[in-house]
């Protein structure tokens, strides 16, 4: 690395540790976060102007949730600066987090995470939050996602996390709580919705929000695809390891597809209304993946979303091999359409449209220039509003009924076990029915 480069890395902490000895200086005065004041008194004695000097100069990560999108956050976080470094890591199972620690092995020098700092159980993100880090990915399934943010909050460390953030209406609460502490203690927080951080989308929709399309009267987006992967079960494992295994195809788990993968189609129509949607009438089924191998989970859905002034917007998502994939959206105003998927108006076929991997590099850099500026981003709400869109959709399709956003957000359903043993029997919940299921 170059003098500049160097330059570059050792600023960047000293830059990045300012703004959180800010944060952590404010904590005594923040109402109800007494729970968190042993590690805020850790956070300000180690932030404290001229601590970092003697120390590292480098940006300290953790990562919680080792799996495939885990591991590619890291790579991803890492390119996106020079300053970044690998400290920590957890997960529920050894097997992945080794195969997480050897994957990254690329990363080189900023790969410092050594074995006395691999944590494994379902308690690996407290001794993640406990280790020396300034930023935590959490990359876990979504149904822990509240859970391990309220708890790095209160660790005074800056988050990332991968969509969607919640499977439920308690989860969503959780997380704009905290995302509200956050926001008070100068802490920065982004999500991965990362068609935010992506040009083509940028400035598609920057062109419908100045009025290129004019006044927008409908839309359709899609999430069509193939299925993914599951692992068959194994001799030894329990209930509860083959549902983590598998988390994709258990409710209480990933929320269903429609939240755990259509959250971005449904991020990017609450970005393009600049608002929620009032309603949500769908329905959806389970065709294809009848096996019991696939959980209670659906394999497609289609929601009407009812929007302030009358707009409607019709999302479909399904995950079904051997079916036409579609990928897109569609808004049309009083002026035309725009497809925000294939860049702004006008269409030039012969523009090479940015790579979507570019984006998921400029989410960890907007979050770490954001921090060093001063002004830590905080895309808490906007997640969890959006998660919460995806949620009602569920509701809708579970239960055949019309679901208001109050009925969504004010919904007193708690999916997630009173108990995690991997001894005792964990009955998978019924596929819904809908007519016959209450609103769930």
């Amino acid at each position: 690395m170059n003098n500049q480069s160097n330059e570059s890395s050792n600023s960047s902490r000293r830059d990045f540790l300012k703004v959180a000895a800010g944060a952590a200086a404010s904590l005594a005065v923040l109402p109800g976060c007494a729970s968190s004041t042993s590690s805020t008194s850790a956070a300000a004695s180690k932030w404290s102007t001229g601590a970092y000097v003697a120390g590292s100069d480098h940006i300290r990560i953790g990562i919680v949730g080792c799996g495939g999108r885990g591991t590619g956050a890291v790579g991803d976080c890492c390119k996106a600066s020079p300053a970044v470094q690998v400290v920590a890591m957890g997960d529920v199972f050894k097997d992945r987090l080794d195969t997480s620690r050897k994957n990254l092995a690329h990363l080189g020098e900023q790969l410092k995470v050594t074995d006395d700092h691999c944590f494994v159980g379902l308690d690996a993100y407290k001794k993640v939050l406990a280790s020396d880090i300034d930023l935590v990915l959490l990359t876990t399934p979504p149904a822990f996602r509240p859970m391990h943010f309220k708890a790095a909050i209160e660790a005074g460390k800056h988050v990332f996390f991968e969509k969607p953030v919640a499977v439920d209406a308690t989860g969503v609460r959780s997380v704009i709580e905290m995302s509200e502490v956050a926001q008070k203690k100068g802490l920065g927080v982004m999500a991965g919705t990362c068609f935010r951080h992506h040009t083509v989308h940028r400035e598609s929709i920057a062109q419908i929000h100045e009025g290129k399309i004019g006044r927008i009267i409908s839309g359709n987006s899609y999430y069509n695809v193939g299925g993914l992967w599951s692992k068959p079960r194994q001799p030894g494992w329990t209930d509860l390891e083959w549902q983590l295994r598998n988390w994709l195809y258990f409710t209480w788990l990933s929320g269903d597809h429609i939240v755990e993968q259509n959250v971005h189609r449904l991020d990017i129509q609450n970005w393009v209304m600049q608002s929620t949607p009032l309603k949500a009438y769908g329905m959806g089924g389970r065709q294809v993946r009848i096996d019991p191998a696939y959980g209670n989970v659906f394999d497609h859905f289609a929601v009407e979303y009812e929007y302030p002034g009358g707009v409607r917007i019709v999302n479909e998502c399904r995950q079904i091999d051997g079916t036409d994939s579609r990928i897109t959206e569609y808004y049309y105003g009083t002026k035309g359409m725009i497809e925000p998927s294939a860049g702004p108006l006008p269409i030039d076929k012969k523009n090479k449209l940015e790579p979507l991997g570019a984006a998921y590099v400029r989410e960890h850099k907007d979050l770490i220039d954001s921090i060093h500026a001063g002004k830590p981003a905080n895309e808490g709400r906007q997640v969890a509003e959006s998660t919460l869109t995806a949620i009602m959709g569920r509701m809708s399709a579970y239960t055949g009924k019309v679901i208001t956003w109050e009925q969504a957000m004010n919904s007193k359903l708690d999916l997630m076990p009173t108990s995690l043993e991997f001894g005792p029997t964990m009955a998978v919940a019924p596929v819904a029915v809908p007519g016959k299921d209450p609103i769930i």
